[in-house]
């Protein structure tokens, strides 16, 4: 059997799902398995697999004109498979480490913008009274 390359899907629902239910989404190719998948996640991420849903998707078909008037071609995408891939409680994958960062970062940018703004508030309420 051939090598299996596993590419993570990066999409907002593939966000949501790993950071509500702990599961990735992968593109594998079309020959994998379940078992193999597993595998070669445990292996590249060295975190435990507690399961693996495969699915397969047909690819959507396609109409490009070339003039405007008489000529068009008609096609499909090629199909691909998705893999979901739960893991263990406690372990993650670094797949959306930047998107995490960035929300960690606007956080404490609001926090830091309410912190000021009521300082502000404050600030200028004393100095009125006194």
């Amino acid at each position: 059997m051939k090598d299996i390359i596993l590419k993570p899907r990066i999409s907002e629902k593939a966000y949501g799902l790993s950071k509500t239910n702990n599961t990735y989404v992968f593109d594998v190719p079309r020959y994998a398995n379940k078992l193999t998948v597993g595998k070669k996640v445990t292996e590249q991420y060295e975190v435990a697999v507690v399961n693996v849903r495969t699915q397969n998707v047909k690819g959507k078909s396609k109409t490009t004109y070339i003039n405007k008037r008489s000529k068009h071609l008609k096609g499909t995408r090629s199909d691909y498979k998705k893999a979901y891939v739960t893991l263990a409680k406690g372990a993650s994958l670094p797949i959306f480490a930047q998107e995490e960062e960035a929300e960690n970062k606007a956080k404490k940018d609001a926090e830091k913008a309410s912190q000021k703004s009521k300082a502000k508030r404050f600030g200028k309420s004393k100095k009125d009274t006194e």
